[in-house]
């Protein structure tokens, strides 16, 4: 049994006496578990605690849209569920427990849904690239979404302005998925989800109501 209390400051434990902010957090999955509440957010990997920075203004906008989009979308088709922003997955096998800025879980595997987490892996993930997290959303969750079997991983970074929609092929690999001619990048999970590039590049943000009526939902 774990003896780790499950009441932490985190300032307790991520500065140092000197005041200096400690490189890492280190726990057992139990520990984790019982530390991470819905005040802090971080992930596990393999051992290693990994706190989140807190979301820019812009960053929240645009998740906070794109869930709007997609969460009246399955909904509507009755496709499944979407969730996010702070909705974790554990992937066992890998010993990973990730919090994705949205994801879609279809309605045939939402048995895999849990109090606080999604046991394996969702069909659609997609994550917005932040300063800080260029090389743990390009390099490491792709590998890691990869090998968990994430049907469908989008990375959508604001520095850059590019939306990278990955479909898993039929060997388990990610592919990019091709734009349509018009310029959309279509959804290989979701038919007849599409997203447009600079939709997600505007300010303010397009209507929601009018984007998701071009999308075939009426509302």
């Amino acid at each position: 049994m774990s003896t780790f209390p499950t009441t932490v400051d985190l300032d307790d434990l991520y500065v140092r006496p000197d005041g200096r902010v400690r490189p890492s957090l280190h726990m057992t999955e139990e520990e984790f578990v019982a530390w991470c509440d819905e005040d802090v957010k971080a992930e596990w990997v393999d051992g290693e605690v990994i706190i989140m920075s807190p979301s820019s203004l812009a960053h929240v906008r645009l998740a906070g849209w794109l869930y709007k989009l997609l969460s009246e979308f399955v909904s509507r088709k009755g496709l499944g569920e979407a969730l996010g922003p702070e909705f974790m997955i554990r992937l066992a096998r890998q010993r990973r427990r990730r919090v994705p800025d949205l994801l879609f879980i279809a309605s045939e595997r939402a048995n895999l849904l849990r109090t606080n987490h999604l046991e394996g892996a969702p069909d659609l993930s997609i994550e917005i690239v932040s300063p800080d997290s260029q090389s743990r959303d390009r390099r490491q969750k792709f590998a890691e979404y990869e090998a968990a079997g994430v049907r469908e991983y989008w990375i959508v970074d604001p520095v850059s302005r590019t939306v990278e929609p990955y479909a898993l092929d039929a060997a388990g690999k990610f592919q990019l998925i091709d734009a349509a001619d018009d310029g959309c990048l279509p959804s290989t999970v979701l038919p007849g989800f599409y997203l447009r590039p600079d939709w997600l590049w505007q300010e303010p943000l397009p209507d929601a109501i009018a984007t998701l009526r071009e999308l075939g939902i009426p509302l």
